[in-house]
């Protein structure tokens, strides 16, 4: 286990450098672009070769990057040229907003995927399993700002019963979460439900589960004893994978509710070239993609303890 855990992490380590140095050669590979897009398009040649000087552009780009990596790993982030203000300030408040958005969400999500997911597998092809099947198939089908336009229709137009936008100015409202919950449940939970359904009717095929059958096992017995904990290894990298869509992902729902969250700083970062930035909001996504898969991997041997990754056959 400790040997699996320690290439993990290797790995984990492996991947984010080299995403950060991707990000890094992107943004910053034109040093006089960057002088552009931070002090502004009107300035003087004068001001921006000055202002190269000062934040250490002269240097060799390796050098650089390797500067900027040091300071991010110690929480200086920079300034973002859009909002006049620290990353590192900034940052966390519109992050800790979509974590309440995407835990909400995501709440919802995984029980009620696993409810009409184990429904459908346990009798495939039933009466049942169609009807989920098709309410999963629609219910993904149809994107997330088409979705968030009929929500609104219904419940602010016609119904008047909720607020048409989240900007959350009066405090925290539960009211204004609903609607970006709805239609982030309605956009994800059939996915995760079809692979919790296909995952479940494979474990329900096996020899093991008809010999339980035959002699007698209930059928609650079986599916929550015997078929669940085999059934769940397939659909966990799924469901680890909502969380980092879940923080980055969401941006057209928090766009169109003017919900401050992470996505929409994401947003307003590209539109407005706002290079620090766009950086910590690229490595922030990095680092939660990559420690949800390491957490993926750690739940796959717990529950499978046979299942070693990168470790040879015969030396687990």
């Amino acid at each position: 286990m400790m040997r699996f855990l320690l290439a993990r992490l290797g790995e984990v380590l492996g991947v984010m450098l080299s995403v950060s140095f991707l990000i890094y050669l992107v943004l910053e590979h034109d040093a006089a672009s960057v002088a552009v897009k931070v002090i502004g398009q009107y300035s003087t040649e004068t001001q921006r070769a000055l202002w190269l000087t000062e934040n250490g552009y002269d240097a060799p780009f390796l050098q650089r990057y390797v500067n900027w990596l040091w300071r991010f790993v110690r929480g200086d982030w920079g300034s973002s040229v859009h909002y006049r203000e620290l990353v590192s300030v900034l940052l966390p408040q519109y992050l800790s907003r979509t974590a309440i958005l995407a835990g909400t969400a995501f709440a919802l999500i995984v029980p009620l995927a696993f409810i009409f997911g184990i429904a459908a597998g346990v009798r495939e092809g039933s009466i049942a399993d169609r009807v989920i099947s098709f309410i999963a198939v629609g219910t993904t089908s149809v994107p997330e700002f088409a979705s968030a336009v009929f929500l609104s229709a219904i419940f602010v137009f016609w119904l008047g019963v909720l607020p048409g936008a989240s900007m959350m100015t009066n405090g925290f409202e539960w009211q204004q979460l609903v609607l970006p919950v709805m239609v982030i449940v309605l956009y994800d939970f059939g996915y995760v439900a079809r692979m919790v359904r296909a995952s479940m009717a494979e474990v329900m095929a096996q020899p093991y589960i008809r010999t339980a059958l035959m002699k007698g096992a209930s059928p609650a017995r079986i599916v929550f004893r015997h078929a669940l904990r085999n059934a769940l290894v397939a659909p966990i990298t799924v469901i680890m994978l909502q969380i980092p869509w879940l923080i980055s992902g969401v941006l057209v729902t928090e766009v169109f509710f003017a919900y401050k969250g992470f996505g929409t700083l994401l947003y307003q970062a590209c539109l407005n070239s706002d290079v620090a930035l766009i950086e910590a909001c690229a490595m922030t996504s990095v680092c939660v993609i990559v420690t949800t898969q390491l957490i993926s991997d750690l739940l796959y041997t717990t529950l499978n303890p046979r299942i070693r990754f990168g470790i040879r056959k015969g030396e687990a």
